[in-house]
C-alpha cells in the first residue's frame, strides 16, 4: 500500500477533507507513517524534516533493479556472498555511518524534469540523479543466518535504506537487495503509539489523535498574551518584545501558544519581527 492509498483510508474514515501524509513509505515498506488531518497538515512539511529509524532485512549474493525484492534479479554473487562473515558485514555496516552523499535509485518517485524517476525506468530509461546529503547515525547488524541478515538503521530524511543495502553489498563484493522494511520511528512518532488501518476503517476514536503542540514538540514553544492571539492569527507582524516573553530571542523556527495551549503558529525572526511560516486557527473562538 502507498502512502496516497492510506491518506484515502483515513479520509474516509474520518470524513475530513483535509488529510496529508509526512513523506512516503515504499509500497514493500510497512510501520510508522505520521498523518495530518485537517488544519494540521499545514505542519507535514515540519515533521518530514525529522531523523527515521528502520528495522530490516537483506540477503547477500543477489542485486535486484530495484535494489529489493520487489524487483528483478540482474546479477548473483551466491559464491562471494557464502563467504561473508558476520565481522565483515557488521563492518561494511559501520563504514556507511556518518555523512556522506547518496544517488536515488531509479525505481523512486523523486521527480526528474517533471517525470517520476520509476516510470522512466519501467520505461527503460536511466537518467542522471542529482546526488542528495544524508546522514546515518547508526547502522547495526541485529542478526546473520547467511545469506539473510537484519539490521537496524538510523538515518536522516530522503535516505534511501535500498540503496545503503546495496553499497553495502557492493563493498563486500557479494551484492546485496533489501528483502523487509519497517519504520519503527518517525521525527517523535514511535511505532508503540501506532494504530493500524484495520483500527481506523473500523473504530475511528479521536482520542488518538495528537495535539498540534505535542506533533511540533521539536520547537521551542512560548505562549502568548491574549491580547495577541488575534493579532497574530491576522498575520500581524509583531516585535518579540510586544510578546512578553522571555529576554532571550530565539534563533531558530519556534512555536507560538494561545494561553488555552492551542498551537497559533509556527514562527521565526526575522530582524526582531515575527515571520511566520504557518498559522492556526482551530485552537479560537
Amino acid at each position: 500500500m502507498t502512502s496516497a492509498a492510506v491518506v484515502a483510508v483515513v479520509k474516509r474514515a474520518v470524513s475530513v477533507k483535509r488529510v496529508g501524509h509526512t513523506g512516503t513509505l515504499d509500497p514493500m515498506a510497512t510501520g510508522v507513517l505520521p498523518i495530518c488531518i485537517g488544519e494540521a497538515t499545514k505542519l507535514a512539511g515540519f515533521l518530514t524534516a525529522d531523523d527515521k529509524v528502520y528495522s530490516g532485512e537483506l540477503e547477500l549474493g543477489a542485486d535486484t533493479d530495484t535494489l529489493d525484492a520487489e524487483g528483478t534479479i540482474v546479477r548473483e554473487r551466491r559464491d562471494e556472498a557464502a563467504g561473508v562473515t558476520e565481522a565483515a558485514l557488521r563492518a561494511a555496516m559501520a563504514a556507511m555511518v556518518g555523512d556522506s552523499m547518496q544517488m536515488p535509485p531509479m525505481f523512486s518517485a523523486v521527480r526528474i524534469k517533471g517525470r517520476r524517476l520509476h516510470e522512466l525506468a519501467r520505461a527503460g530509461e536511466t537518467v542522471e540523479r542529482p546526488l542528495r546529503a544524508i546522514r546515518v547515525e547508526r547502522f547495526e547488524l541485529t542478526g546473520f543466518d547467511s545469506p539473510r541478515a537484519t539490521f537496524e538503521v538510523h538515518c536522516s530524511k530522503g535516505t534511501y535504506v535500498r540503496t545503503l543495502v546495496s553499497d553495502v553489498g557492493e563493498g563486500l563484493g557479494s551484492g546485496a537487495h533489501l528483502t523487509a522494511l519497517r519504520r519503527t520511528r518517525s521525527g517523535n512518532f514511535e511505532i508503540g503509539q501506532a494504530i493500524t488501518l484495520d483500527d481506523v476503517r473500523d473504530r475511528f476514536d479521536l482520542a488518538w489523535l495528537i495535539p498540534p503542540p505535542e506533533a511540533a514538540s521539536q520547537f521551542p514553544a512560548f505562549t502568548v498574551p491574549e491580547a495577541r492571539v488575534q493579532q497574530i492569527a491576522n498575520g500581524l507582524q509583531l516585535r518579540w518584545e510586544q510578546l512578553d516573553l522571555a529576554d532571550e530571542h530565539p534563533n531558530s523556527l519556534f512555536c507560538l501558544l494561545t494561553p488555552a495551549g492551542a498551537l497559533l503558529a509556527v514562527a521565526q525572526l526575522d530582524g526582531g519581527l515575527l515571520s511566520y511560516e504557518r498559522v492556526f486557527t482551530y485552537g479560537l473562538t
